[in-house]
């Protein structure tokens, strides 16, 4: 209990020249010292629970404002409640934080309280995409990867806010990566509108990720801008792979894809460039398919984690606009593959149709989101239903 201090009661007595005071006949004062209101905090002590919200309840009268503050100076946001007998923090307390209370009843009267949370046996951190400050294609999902597994989804879910210049309608869906850990996602319901600005607030600071996942310790944010309109349609069927710009063709190059019929055949559907990664080494025993190459090759750009690339693939000419026949991968001339290097942007479209493939990209395998219909993605919100993994 902390006592309100401040409050003065002032008693003036009313002189004059030859006048007298008012008092009782037994000559002491009518005016009684005022009580002083006093404060609850639901956490107390130097082992205080985190990731519950702090509550303050005045005893007597009511409350005119709280703040509980960390050592660093940030502020917990909170409430008073319509009887104004009581405060609460609209965020948790952090483990491992130390705040201090300050409450003033409706007459500025003062108290103060101070507790600290118990530190975080283990820690729980994520990695986003895209990056602070970048231009991203229309295709680009915000995506969250977690170090360790998150049990309480919803919980996690609630302190993740997407807000859009244009108010876009998306949601996040969950998965479990390719890399083995928990994703979650958020996706428009359509493609990006090209120009638009996108914030991502991830209030995690306070938030359990559940058994085995440990506690969020501070907060993340990053934003972005959706690039130019373009999309690339490659076509396994017709052997072509066409740019378009705001709907207008920019290119049509013919290419050779994977080989039909086994492990060598490309993905189909909806994909997005993930990375444009350049000169770099292909080794076909890094995707299980034995030594069948080993090379250098130039204007890579990454489709999926498996392997799926679009890149310069000279050693195949004789096969662009007639044949697939390449180890999964999209195939063009050195010309060609620097020409559209040059012009995409990550998070650009690929939309792989046609015949011969192995069958439809995974939706953890790089970004095949695109390939739920929208009310089948939202489905995998932890707020509309249960995640699958």
């Amino acid at each position: 209990m902390a006592a309100l201090a401040g409050t003065a009661v002032l008693a003036a007595a009313l002189t004059a020249c030859g006048g007298g005071g008012s008092s009782s006949g037994d000559g002491k004062s009518d005016l009684k010292a005022a009580k002083k209101p006093e404060i609850v905090v639901n956490l107390t002590g130097d082992q205080a629970k985190p990731g519950e919200p702090v509550k303050v309840t005045l005893a007597d009268g009511t409350l005119g404002s709280v703040t509980v503050t960390d050592a660093k100076g940030s502020a917990l946001t909170g409430k008073i409640a319509a009887d104004g007998k009581s405060w609460t923090s609209e965020r948790s307390a952090a483990p491992g934080t130390k705040y201090t209370v300050e409450a003033k009843d409706a007459k500025g009267a003062t108290a103060q309280a101070a507790f600290t949370t118990a530190a975080a046996g283990k820690v729980n951190k994520v990695s986003m995409v895209p990056g602070k400050g970048t231009t991203v294609g229309v295709g680009q999902p915000v995506s969250i990867v977690f170090d360790n597994p998150v049990k309480n989804r919803a919980a996690v879910e609630k302190q993740l806010k997407v807000t859009t210049s244009n108010n876009t309608e998306g949601s996040w869906g969950w998965m479990q990566d390719y890399s083995g850990k928990d994703r979650v996602d958020w996706r428009p319901k359509d493609y990006w509108k090209s120009g638009t600005k996108v914030t991502l607030e991830a209030d995690l600071n306070g938030v359990d990720s559940g058994t085995s996942g440990g506690w969020f310790v501070k907060d993340y944010k990053t934003d972005f801008t959706i690039g130019q309109n373009q999309i690339v349609e490659a076509d396994l069927s017709a052997h072509r792979l066409k740019l378009y710009r705001d709907g207008a063709l920019l290119k049509d190059i013919p290419m050779s894809a994977g080989t039909p019929g086994g492990d060598k055949a490309s993905w189909r559907g909806k994909t997005v460039l993930m990375a444009k990664e350049g000169t770099i080494n292909m080794n076909s025993e890094t995707v299980g398919l034995g030594s069948s190459y080993n090379k250098m090759v130039d204007y890579s750009m990454r489709l999926t984690w498996s392997g799926m690339y679009a890149h310069a693939a000279p050693w195949n000419a004789d096969y662009f606009g007639s044949v697939n026949h390449s180890s999964g991968c999209i195939g063009m001339s050195d010309a060609d593959a620097k020409y559209v290097y040059g012009t995409v942007q990550v998070g650009d479209p690929f939309e792989i149709t046609g015949d011969g493939s192995k069958g439809t990209q995974a939706l953890n395998n790089g970004y095949g989101e695109w390939n739920l219909p929208y009310d089948a993605w939202k489905a995998k919100s932890a707020l509309t239903a249960p995640a699958a993994g």
